[in-house]
């Protein structure tokens, strides 16, 4: 990550504490391609670095911020629809092949992709508009996207917290990580798909 970005994100955080993690994470989630990411991990640094903020606050504010944001984007899919989400794509640069893989992954795993799109950056940021887009429904949304908020703002909170001290390293890492635990889920999907299916089967 550039200075410049690093010390302008600094800077915002510094002026605005727990509002400036609000707004990055609520914008991300809504589908504007922010540093929300980022943003988290720094802000989870300075409380570590310079005590300014409060982890457990960090983690309740951007788990908030983060699920209202895709419910944001959730709606905008919704009541948009298809031509809408097709500007969005052309507008942000988003590649084709971005779009198409979300879709297939929502077609195959339904409502467990709103979970795993919270490790997949470019997943991350338009998961909300396309369940809107595929009329995923909203409470079975909602749920899957709270968890994913839960899970994946607690880990990468705590990795900025407990790993500040190294900040280039902690980026390398946390991409990695990122990545593993994509895998991760993306293995566990099916088999908590089929067991979703049996019980749904025996309980008509």
């Amino acid at each position: 990550m550039g200075h410049s970005i690093f010390d302008f994100l600094r800077s915002f955080i510094a002026d605005y504490g727990y509002w400036a993690v609000a707004i990055a994470l609520l914008c991300e989630n809504a589908g504007i391609p922010v540093p929300g990411e980022t943003t988290l991990l720094l802000a989870s640094f300075l409380a570590y670095s310079e005590h300014k903020l409060d982890l457990g606050w960090i983690i309740v504010v951007a788990t908030c911020a983060a699920s209202i944001g895709d419910n944001i984007g959730y709606a905008i899919g919704h009541y948009g629809g298809r031509p809408l989400l097709e500007r969005y794509r052309n507008f942000f640069r988003v590649s084709p092949a971005t779009l198409e893989r979300g879709e297939k992954l929502f077609a195959r795993y339904g409502p467990y992709t709103v979970f795993l799109a919270r490790f997949i950056f470019g997943l991350r940021i338009f998961a909300g508009p396309l369940a809107g887009v595929l009329r995923m429904h909203w409470k079975v949304f909602a749920l899957f996207n709270f968890l994913g908020a839960v899970v994946w703002v607690s880990a990468i909170a705590t990795v900025g917290y407990f790993f500040g001290k190294h900040w280039d390293a902690m980026e390398h890492v946390l991409g990695r990580f990122n990545l593993a635990v994509g895998i991760a889920v993306l293995l566990l999907i099916p088999i908590f798909w089929r067991r979703y299916h049996r019980s749904s089967g025996k309980n008509r």
